[in-house]
């Protein structure tokens, strides 16, 4: 007792300490002193004052103005047609920092940002090439990608069935609940990117604009609802698309409120997937709105939360600019962390070097590594899949030249129907070789309990094409999860905490206090 009461003592002793560091010292510019915190500004860093926007049918040009002269005879035409399927946007800061232009077409950033020929199958590509050299209406040219579109798997992992919750019947738009403790929501104006990556999984929120591809919500006060009848959700995950295209005024909008109510103390986590550190930097820098975007992260952490940005950052070179490490900076100021994960890719970074490579940088920067993903099966699959035998490889060469701090990356790992299913190794047991399998979330969160195993195939790049070991007719989930896909609602809600194990606010301290 005697204990416990010092340890109140002492913080309620430092807390006006405390609370004077943590203290914004970010202001509007109508309040700007003279002593305020400004953004460090290195020689280096170019002056990107705004962003600038480079889609489709900007491709000729821009390969015109960038390549080198001896280069300029590269073909728009198959670069066309793989953007005509595929979505396409980049902008001024990939274009002019991250890209080598001296190795395209094989730098890895121009084949993250730029769809590449090869991502369409040769007889796909050979047709919606001639309709371009033809000349062929617009609407010719859209029938024609929809139906290349429609052999993709557009939406994997049941996304717009099991994941969808329902209230009272009615699916509500916008969230989705796979796993207990976390929901995602996507904000409408959050469903587009200061650039799309070539690989991304969620390619068809950005082909049809406004059709049911879509997946989103406008409505905060639904969030809110949801989330004060759900009391065991602990995390929300704002994605998209990318919320950071979203003005602070809007992301306040969504986000503020949940901080005042009462009635949601077991939301712990405010987590923010994104992709604009590596795309646009600037965003925490020196857009308009920079410092009243920090202060939202400040107030999520006043609030005795944590707040969790989800960077996505795919190759070393994105984490190499002055910007993106005072972006990094100032984030971490407003007691933010950061926490890095992207998927193993072919023609990017499927080897063990740039892994290292981007690991130690992440952790030198402040950056937690997270996860490294599986490719998933959807989009230019066939493209950038890696075998999981040869990404089990490169996963433990890279994890053994990284320090301990960098050893919190978890992966390869394949965000699968059932749920996150990691791959933690190759072995032999009773004569048969193996993969071993684990879960690390699942729709029914006991099944992260179990390690499994399936037959060992050097060819083998996805779930779906794994077959259980040791004579087994299916994996140990595969009646249930069939079972989940009759249920009425997101399996998110279907298994409730065993007694005890509720989510508590365990006495957090927030500023007001």
């Amino acid at each position: 007792m005697m204990l416990r009461s010092s340890v109140s003592s002492y913080l309620w002793r430092v807390r006006p300490r405390a609370l004077r560091r943590l203290k914004s010292t970010l202001t509007s510019a109508s309040e700007k002193r003279e002593d305020d915190f400004e953004p460090t500004v290195y020689p280096t860093m170019k002056n990107h004052r705004r962003l600038r926007l480079y889609t489709r049918s900007l491709i000729p040009s821009v390969l015109n103005t960038y390549l080198p002269e001896a280069s300029r005879d590269l073909d728009p035409i198959p670069y066309l047609a793989a953007a005509t399927v595929l979505p396409m946007r980049t902008n001024n800061y990939v274009v002019q920092e991250l890209i080598d232009w001296s190795n395209v077409p094989d730098d890895p950033i121009f084949q993250l940002t730029f769809p590449q020929p090869g991502m369409l199958k040769p007889e796909a590509l050979e047709r919606v090439s001639k309709l371009l050299k033809n000349n062929a209406p617009r609407t010719v040219l859209q029938r024609e990608a929809e139906k290349i579109r429609r052999d993709l798997n557009p939406h994997p992992a049941q996304q717009k069935t099991m994941n969808v919750p329902r209230v009272d019947g009615h699916p509500l738009p916008g969230l989705q609940h796979k796993y207990r403790e976390t929901v995602l929501f996507f904000p409408a104006e959050g469903q587009f990117c200061h650039a799309y990556c070539t690989y991304c999984f969620r390619w068809a929120q950005f082909t049809s604009v406004g059709s049911p591809q879509q997946f989103q919500s406008d409505d905060s006060k639904l969030l809110q609802l949801y989330l004060r009848r759900n009391r065991h959700v602990s995390d929300l995950l704002l994605t998209g698309g990318d919320p950071m295209v979203m003005s602070a005024a809007r992301l306040g909008g969504y986000i503020l409120p949940l901080l005042k109510d009462p009635c949601l103390q077991n939301l712990a986590t405010v987590r923010i997937g994104t992709k604009s550190l590596a795309y646009w930097p600037y965003r925490y820098v020196t857009d308009t709105d920079a410092d009243d975007l920090l202060r939202i992260f400040e107030e999520v952490v006043k609030s005795g939360r944590q707040l969790a940005i989800m960077a996505h950052f795919t190759h070393p070179r994105e984490l190499s600019t002055p910007t993106v490490q005072e972006a990094i900076r100032r984030i971490r100021m407003t007691g933010a962390v950061i926490r890095a994960q992207a998927p193993l890719v072919n023609h990017v970074n499927a080897d063990p070097a740039t892994w290292a490579r981007l690991v130690r940088t992440e952790t030198r920067l402040g950056v937690i590594p997270y996860y490294m993903f599986v490719e998933r099966d959807t989009g230019a699959r066939h493209y950038f899949e890696v075998p999981l035998a040869r990404a089990v490889e490169i996963y433990n060469e890279a994890f053994s030249a990284v320090s301990g701090l960098g050893r919190t990356l978890r992966g390869p790992s394949m965000s699968a129907t059932p749920g996150k299913v990691h791959v933690l190794g190759v072995s032999e047991i009773a004569g048969e070789k193996v993969f071993v399998l684990k879960m690390l979330q699942a729709r029914n969160p006991a099944w992260t309990h179990q390690i499994f195993h399936a037959q060992y195939d050097g060819k083998a790049t996805w779930m779906d094409q794994l077959k259980p070991a040791f004579g087994q007719e299916r994996f140990f989930f595969e009646d249930e999860l069939k079972d989940l896909e009759n249920e009425e609602n997101s399996s998110g809600n279907l298994y409730p905490y065993s007694p005890g194990m509720e989510y508590r606010s365990e006495g957090i301290f927030t500023a007001k206090d």
